[in-house]
């Protein structure tokens, strides 16, 4: 289970959330949480959560998805005994954290809850791995900390096999 700072909790976007008023300093993570984030989750085509603190304002949030990769995208050593087709992944699709909030712990408690999330519903739906895009650099090295590791040709796409997320959930929870 994840903690977060208390009185904060972390709930499905709604429409009354105060988006607009999130600032990250990365102008794409902005303009999807207060453009597009609910339209995509109305349209079941994500989900996205958001941390809120005690006066309701957006702190962090995350977007997951599903998606799929070709079989030639991932490495040898992950697909080696799957099927040569298309293959299941979880998306984490967006991650961002308030400037105010920054140098807190809060993407890594956001980062722990996504993946956490991820791995309940791959007990439901399975994927072979969890797959995201890095917006730069520093969030490359964010996510390596966590052991995501590069596609192969794609060196700002990475991906967590799901054996890793279970080791890691395993780990957690010891």
């Amino acid at each position: 289970m994840v903690r977060f700072p208390a009185r904060w909790r972390c709930e499905r976007l709604r429409r009354e959330h105060p988006r607009a008023a999130f600032v990250s300093g990365q102008e794409a993570v902005d303009v999807w949480l207060s453009k597009q984030a609910l339209q995509n989750q109305e349209k079941h085509l994500s989900v996205t959560r958001v941390l809120l603190d005690e006066q309701e304002r957006i702190g962090g949030f995350y977007t997951l998805a599903t998606g799929q990769v070709d079989f030639g995208d991932l490495p040898v050593d992950l697909v080696k005994k799957l099927p040569r087709r298309a293959l299941p992944v979880a998306v984490l699709a967006w991650l961002g954290v308030d400037q105010k909030h920054h140098r807190q712990g809060l993407g890594t408690r956001l980062l722990a809850q996504a993946l956490a999330d991820c791995f309940a519903a791959g007990q439901t739906f399975t994927f072979v791995a969890v797959i995201l895009d890095c917006i730069d650099d520093s969030a490359k090295a964010f996510y390596q900390r966590w052991d995501f590791q590069e596609m192969p040709g794609r060196p700002m796409r990475l991906f967590l096999p799901f054996s890793s997320l279970e080791k890691l959930i395993s780990s957690d929870e010891e």
